[in-house]
């Protein structure tokens, strides 16, 4: 358990196991459906097969990579375990060949990423959390996790990145579930359910600022005083 917490709160081991049997799943799922993502921006582009499945990988992978990588956590996830590039792979061949069935490709991909933030998110807290990374440090791995493989996607096939639309949020609803993890684990809860409310919060706020325009103010600029 991570070191702020008291001691209380500390887990057996049988409850450490299930929570990294939770987290794998988690990251499993976040692999699939940020390939997806990817996949579907893939043939936005018109890409071959093969850009499908790098853009698939770069956007399946890439938050977490880069979580592993600032956590000097060895090896990185889907070196370990390789049957995540698998995954991310059987993805892309399926968007391939089914795309074309899709009325609105951007709407798609819109959504899935919503629920990819939901998953990704609680991913990356929870890997931090295992590590007993400090509170800020799980925030931001968090984020990280759930916004630089969309991150990447966008840039690389030249989309507007989500992350950075204006009018919409997207980082604060990966920061609100984060922060929400830890407060739920400091408060007591069980960490598979702080996970959980993380990914609710992470959700509620993505899918509440796409229907409904929700957002936090912008800058805007002003004309100097005299």
């Amino acid at each position: 358990a991570p070191a702020w917490l008291p001691s209380r709160r500390r887990k057996a081991p049988d409850a450490q196991t299930r929570r990294m049997t939770f987290l794998a799943l988690l990251d499993y799922a976040s692999v699939l459906v940020f390939a997806l993502t990817g996949a579907l921006v893939a043939s936005r582009a018109q890409l071959d097969i093969v850009g499908f499945a790098f853009v698939a990988c770069l956007t399946a992978l890439g938050g977490g990579t880069l979580r592993d990588l600032l956590l000097d956590r060895n090896p990185v996830f889907w070196i370990g375990n390789p049957n995540s590039i698998l995954l991310a792979a059987f993805a892309a061949v399926t968007v391939f060949f089914s795309a074309h069935l899709l009325e609105s490709r951007l709407r798609w991909v819109v959504w899935l990423d919503s629920f990819a933030l939901a998953v990704a998110v609680p991913a990356g807290t929870g890997a931090a959390l295992a590590l007993e990374s400090p509170p800020v440090i799980t925030v931001l791995m968090g984020m990280a996790t759930g916004t630089m493989g969309g991150l990447m996607r966008d840039v690389v096939c030249n989309e507007v990145p989500l992350v950075l639309k204006q009018g919409e949020l997207y980082i604060s609803c990966a920061m609100a579930g984060a922060i929400t993890a830890v407060l739920a684990i400091w408060l007591g809860l069980e960490v598979q359910f702080a996970l959980l409310a993380c990914a609710g919060v992470c959700w509620t706020l993505r899918a509440g600022s796409i229907l409904f325009a929700w957002h936090l103010p912008v800058y805007k600029s002003r004309p100097p005083r005299s």
